[in-house]
């Protein structure tokens, strides 16, 4: 015990915290966009599959991580421009199209991996490229701080930024403000002019760029070779960690380190001598876990909100 709380209280685990929150974070500031729009993303596990096997794919043909990156985050707005597409056009269910795509990612990329090397499992024999890590001047040389926020690849940095982007556009542009309004009152949103359809387009579309940056990172910075079903559930998390911030970038954001922290403690406890099928489970049972209190916590709300008419 004393080996674990003294890998819980390194740098080295806070380090891995903000490494393993990377593509949650991605995918759930997606989901949020989506979600506020009044269209929520289920197929964001599929988009960051397609969008980790392309950018191994590509940059390995290219010889370029950023050609690598640029085809891996295209694939992921392609991806969800057809969700969009049969969703928004001919009106198929949104769960029932995400779930398409989850299993259409989860067999295609196994599928077209074999074609173009030959490999099924993992990517082994293509030379793909991995996105750089960045040293920030000063701060590295900072104890404690620069051991954490030092070092990371360029895509965790860039996750950071997506955190204050999307809030930004959120609450400060009307595209945000049409987003909103979108989501909240269709109906009142297109009496002003506001196109519904069109809106909930561009929100399916950004949340799948920003699943398929979650996606290229998987691949290209958190492991530097696709793997098979290598998302391991990221996108579902991500799903889960946007309802338990209640739709807003700030509690989206807070959840999301929550389940990396989850995500990073399964990693730590490889230190002891727990069967490693069971290590595998807690980042899953820390999402169920934090569920229930998110629905036990509404349930309260609601009930609440019924009572306060009844005595007034």
């Amino acid at each position: 015990m004393d080996s674990l709380w003294s890998v819980i209280w390194s740098t080295d685990f806070a380090f891995s915290i903000l490494r393993v929150t990377t593509p949650i974070l991605f995918a759930a500031l997606g989901a949020l966009i989506s979600n506020r729009a009044g269209i929520i993303n289920i197929g964001l596990e599929g988009i960051m599959l397609v969008a980790a096997l392309t950018g191994v794919v590509t940059s390995a043909y290219t010889h370029s991580a950023w050609v690598g990156l640029l085809c891996a985050v295209l694939s992921g707005v392609m991806i969800a421009g057809i969700l969009a597409f049969f969703t928004l056009q001919f009106k198929t269910h949104i769960i029932l199209g995400g779930i398409a795509i989850n299993m259409f990612a989860s067999g295609g990329t196994v599928f077209f991996l074999y074609l173009l090397s030959g490999d099924k499992g993992a990517s082994s024999s293509l030379q793909s490229k991995v996105l750089p890590n960045v040293d920030i001047p000063l701060l590295k040389d900072v104890p404690v701080l620069g051991p954490i926020l030092s070092g990371h690849n360029v895509l965790t940095y860039a996750s950071i930024a997506a955190v204050f982007a999307v809030y930004y556009m959120m609450k400060r542009t009307p595209l945000g403000l049409r987003i909103r309004s979108v989501g909240e009152n269709p109906h009142a949103a297109q009496s002003v002019g506001v196109s519904v359809v069109r809106t909930q387009y561009t929100a399916l579309l950004l949340s799948g760029l920003l699943a398929g940056l979650g996606g290229a990172y998987m691949s290209m910075g958190y492991l530097s070779l696709f793997t098979r079903d290598m998302t391991a559930g990221r996108g579902w998390i991500a799903i889960a960690a946007e309802s338990m911030g209640r739709s807003t970038t700030v509690g989206t954001t807070l959840t999301s380190f929550l389940f990396g922290a989850a995500n990073a403690l399964a990693n730590a406890l490889t230190v002891l001598k727990i069967p490693s099928e069971l290590i595998a489970t807690f980042p899953y049972a820390a999402t169920v876990i934090g569920l229930l209190v998110y629905a036990i916590g509404e349930s309260r709300k609601r009930k609440k909100a019924a009572v306060k008419p009844n005595e007034g």
